[in-house]
């Protein structure tokens, strides 16, 4: 192939992720790039020195390894996972609230061939995991007993230009798990296509400050990595916390001046309720990025009333990362209590249509599923076809939510169909704390519904049928379900009953069960 075609070809590719990572580092590579909880900062060069160094290092696997990462927030996490877009890797991030059971599942349903971790919090897991799966290779981000330092290892390896090992932009880049209804988690295939567009969106549709200072107190393993690349690619800085804490919140808004940051609508609520919320400065802030779970319209326009009107929100679910709408600052009309319940308008990256159970459009101001088509979707579900199935049709994927549409075009989610409970952010499903509440020996029956809380969004509920000649109590269930689960599949209400309420069809009546909770409200931290 001659010069000239070669050029042309290369041109004619899509862009994927690490086409967008160049493009970030090719800037002034002088400037600060991230600060990390202990205070120390990376330029944009030093990011870009680590990212090949561990670009070098993951190559020696087969294109599409399968790499999990679990741990808190470290600047080895930025390094690996700006690596595998170059390395022709997949990425598989484990929440790091998980349970030990949670990643085995993860670990052998993705046939995992490595897990990166974090040796200061996560050594006895990753000890575990490589018990009952010999053959899984352990990156130890620092000294560790177990594994191999791959810090130490990057330290010895010269820096060369980053190259793009793999451009087909149909191969899965990213394994994000999620739970599901059938109890069983669901390993969601985003091509890197998918998380091109989920990029792209970003940079395009958000509103971003002029100059961008982020402050990042998600987990960077999990989901607050959706935030670095557009930041960098901004010309930006993230600025990382070890996990959410209001006071750090607010103090590090203030010290930093910081103009962005991204928060679900619990911690909104954190913000807006701590005792000592007067006596910070969060003027600096220009943008407030919100999403994940509803939010309460009262307490959206309390926040647009003392912190000022720069909220933005963004709605999406894994299988269509990050963004299918959006609410922009300006369209947050504190007087129409409707539109602040909305997740806003399709952006143009998208198609949305809200379809009935016959998959008929519906009509503007009726109920119906959320069906988005485009480059955003994922690949479908690894190892579950029939579930891709039931969620893909005709290209057409189908979210589980309802929502109403009024004349202007703003969405509104009014309810899902999938079993699924959003505490404080997180995905909970009943079926998997069903499950966890049914191992225990005290317990003969139980349904788990979510039940409205000011402070999680939902709250995880049960009512419980004790086995007969036990004592059970709600403390011991909820160490039990912490214990197999963690603290966020915790129940917060937990009621004792005779039975279990049954519907016509002789399955749990989940709107009699909900019913139990209605003057009963939770006020237990997780």
């Amino acid at each position: 192939m001659a010069e000239g075609e070669l050029a042309l070809e290369q041109a004619a590719m899509p862009c994927v992720p690490a086409d967008l990572l160049q493009s970030a580092f090719s800037g002034n590579r002088s400037r600060v790039g991230l600060v990390l909880p202990d205070g120390n900062s990376l330029t944009i060069g030093e990011l870009e020195a680590e990212a090949s160094r561990y670009a070098q290092l993951l190559s020696a696997f087969p294109l599409n390894a399968r790499i999990g990462v679990l741990s808190r927030n470290r600047a080895e996490v930025v390094h690996i996972l700006n690596a595998i877009p170059f390395s022709g890797l997949c990425a598989v991030p484990l929440h790091p609230f998980g349970s030990v059971e949670d990643f085995a599942y993860v670990t052998e349903d993705a046939s995992l061939d490595a897990l990166a971790f974090d040796p200061d919090h996560y050594c006895d897991i990753a000890a575990e995991l490589a018990a009952r799966f010999p053959d899984l290779q352990l990156f130890s981000f620092g000294p560790a007993q177990i594994g191999i330092d791959i810090g130490a290892l990057a330290a010895e390896v010269e820096p060369q230009p980053l190259s793009i090992r793999d451009r087909d932009p149909e191969a899965i880049e990213r394994l994000a798990y999620s739970g599901g209804t059938t109890g069983r988690p669901k390993g969601i295939m985003l091509s890197r296509r998918a998380l091109a567009t989920t990029y792209a969106i970003q940079l395009s549709e958000w509103e971003w400050p002029a100059e961008v200072r982020a402050l990042l107190c998600a987990p960077l393993s999990h989901s607050g990595s959706a935030l670095l690349v557009p930041t960098l690619h901004r010309g930006g800085a993230m600025y990382v916390l070890d996990g959410f804490d209001p006071l750090a919140v607010m103090q590090a808004i203030e010290a930093r001046r910081i103009t962005c940051t991204l928060l679900v609508p619990t911690m909104i609520y954190a913000l807006l309720d701590h005792p000592r919320f007067a006596e910070f400065d969060l003027s600096s802030l220009e943008c407030v990025y919100y999403g994940a779970s509803s939010i309460i319209p009262a307490r959206l326009k309390e926040a647009i009333a003392r912190i000022g009107p720069v909220f933005f929100q963004f709605y999406g679910q894994s299988e269509a990362p990050m963004t299918v709408t959006v609410m922009r600052r300006s369209e947050h009309d504190v007087d129409d209590e409707l539109r602040l319940a909305s997740c806003g308008r399709p952006v143009p990256w998208v198609r949305v249509s809200l379809r009935d159970d016959r998959g008929r459009e519906v009509a503007d101001g009726n109920p119906g599923e959320v069906c988005v088509q485009g480059s955003l979707l994922m690949s479908g579900y690894v190892n579950q076809p029939e579930e891709t199935a039931k969620a893909i049709f005709d290209g057409w994927l189908r979210t589980g939510d309802i929502a109403v549409c009024d004349r202007e075009g703003f969405l509104r989610i009014v309810d899902r169909k999938k079993d699924m409970i959003i505490s404080g952010g997180f995905n909970v499903f009943a079926r998997e704390v069903e499950d966890a509440l049914n191992e225990h020996d005290g317990v003969a029956g139980c349904a788990v519904v979510g039940v409205p809380d000011a402070k999680w969004g939902e709250a995880v509920a049960a009512v419980v049928v004790r086995l007969a000649g036990t004592d059970v109590s709600e403390a011991d269930l909820m160490a039990h379900v912490r214990k197999r689960k963690g603290a966020v599949q915790t129940p917060k209400l937990i009621k004792f009953v005779d039975t279990i309420p049954l519907s016509g069809l002789g399955k749990p009546d989940k709107n009699q069960v909900r019913d139990m909770f209605a003057d009963q409200s939770c006020g237990i931290a997780q």
